[in-house]
C-alpha cells in the first residue's frame, strides 16, 4: 500500500503491543489504549467513519449498527474465530466483507479444556484455595479431599472439529475413551487414530458418558443444544466442561442439576450471560462443585499475536485488491 492513503482502521480493544505497533506502521490505526469496551455510540461512530473496524467478542455488530455504516467501511476484521456477535448477512447485504482469525486458538483452547477436565474431578481449585486462604491443613489423610479418577473414563465430545479433535488427542493420552457427536463423522483415519466412537444420537451419547466436553460453535442451531431435557439424560456422576460458548448450555438448568446432586459438577470457561456471572454458580464454585474461569481458553501471548497477524493479513489483502484468506460467508439457510 506504499504511496496510497492508508486505510483508517478502528480497533475496539487493546491488542498486544507487537500487533498494535505493526498496525500503526501499516495503517491509520486508531488504538484503544485504555482497553475500555466501546459504547454503542462509539461503535456507531466507528462504522460511520472507518475503512476497517476490528471488533472482538465484546462488541455486538448487529444489523442496526451495520445499517449506520458509512460508504468507506469495507471490512469488519474480527479479532477472534467466532463471529456470532456479528450479523454477517447484514454486512454482506451492504457489501462489507467480514473476516475472522481461524486455526490459531485450537491448541490453547484444547489445553484449557483438558485443564478443566482434570481440575473438577480432582478438586484442584479446592486444594489450592485451602492453602492460599490460610486453611488449617493438618497433613495428609487417606480419606481427605478425595476426587475422581479420570483414567479409564468415557469422554463425549460435542463438536468434533479442530478443537474437539485436539481435545480428544490429549484425553486419549490420559487413558480416556473417546466418543463424539458431530453433524457428520470425521475421517476414518482420525477415528482410527483416536479409537473414537461416533454417536449420531446426541441423546444416547449423553446418557453413557462420564465427561461431556462442549466444543461446537455457537449458532442458532446450537442455542441450548444441551437443554434441560438433555442435561437430565446425563449420569449423576458425570461432569460437563464448556470452553466453547455459554449459550450452548441451558445454564440455569445446569446449575439446578448440580445443586440437586443430579450432576457431579462442571468446568466452565464461558457463560450464557457473560460478563455477568450467575451468583448461584459462584456459590457452587465456593462449595467446590464447579470450576469457573473468566473466558481464558484462548488467552496465551502466542495465540493473541497470531490472531493479530491474521487480522493484518486480511486487511492488507483486501486493500491490495484481493480476497482476504479468512473471509466469512453468510450461512445458507
Amino acid at each position: 500500500m506504499t504511496g496510497r492513503k492508508k486505510p483508517l482502521v478502528v480497533i475496539t480493544r487493546k491488542l498486544p503491543d507487537q500487533v498494535e505497533t505493526r498496525m500503526r506502521e501499516l495503517f491509520d490505526a486508531r488504538l484503544n489504549v485504555d482497553d475500555r469496551p466501546m459504547s454503542r455510540e462509539e461503535l456507531a461512530d466507528a462504522v460511520k467513519e472507518a475503512d476497517v473496524v476490528v471488533p472482538t467478542i465484546t462488541d455486538r455488530i448487529d444489523a442496526e449498527l451495520i445499517a449506520q455504516a458509512g460508504e468507506r467501511l469495507r471490512l469488519i476484521a474480527n479479532y477472534g474465530n467466532g463471529v456470532d456477535h456479528i450479523d454477517v448477512p447484514a454486512a454482506a447485504a451492504r457489501g462489507i466483507t467480514v473476516t475472522n482469525t481461524p486455526n490459531v486458538l485450537t491448541e490453547d483452547t484444547a489445553d484449557m479444556t483438558m485443564a478443566l477436565m482434570l481440575a473438577v474431578p480432582r478438586r484442584l481449585t479446592e486444594g489450592a484455595a485451602l492453602l492460599q486462604n490460610d486453611g488449617k491443613w493438618v497433613g495428609w489423610s487417606p480419606t481427605w479431599m478425595l476426587g475422581r479418577r479420570i483414567w479409564g473414563k468415557r469422554l463425549g465430545i460435542v463438536g468434533m472439529g479442530r478443537i474437539g479433535t485436539a481435545v480428544a488427542r490429549r484425553a486419549k493420552a490420559f487413558g480416556i475413551s473417546i466418543h463424539y457427536h458431530n453433524r457428520r463423522r470425521v475421517a476414518p483415519m482420525i477415528e482410527d487414530e483416536l479409537e473414537a466412537t461416533y454417536w449420531d444420537s446426541l441423546d444416547q451419547m449423553l446418557a453413557r458418558m462420564d465427561i461431556i466436553s462442549i466444543n461446537c460453535p455457537s449458532t442458532p442451531a446450537t442455542f441450548h443444544l444441551l437443554s434441560a431435557r438433555r442435561l437430565a439424560l446425563m449420569l449423576p456422576s458425570a461432569y460437563l466442561v464448556n470452553t466453547a460458548r455459554g449459550d450452548i448450555v441451558d445454564e440455569d438448568a445446569l446449575i439446578t442439576m448440580i445443586e440437586q446432586g443430579k450432576l457431579a459438577g462442571a468446568g466452565l470457561d464461558v457463560f450464557e450471560y457473560e460478563p455477568s456471572i450467575n451468583k448461584r454458580l459462584v456459590k457452587l464454585a465456593n462449595q467446590g462443585k464447579v470450576v469457573i474461569l473468566p473466558h481464558m481458553g484462548s488467552a496465551t501471548i502466542e495465540g493473541r499475536i497470531d490472531m493479530g497477524e491474521k487480522v493484518i493479513i486480511n486487511i492488507r489483502t483486501l486493500f491490495d485488491g484481493h480476497r482476504p484468506p479468512d473471509r466469512v460467508l453468510p450461512r445458507m439457510s
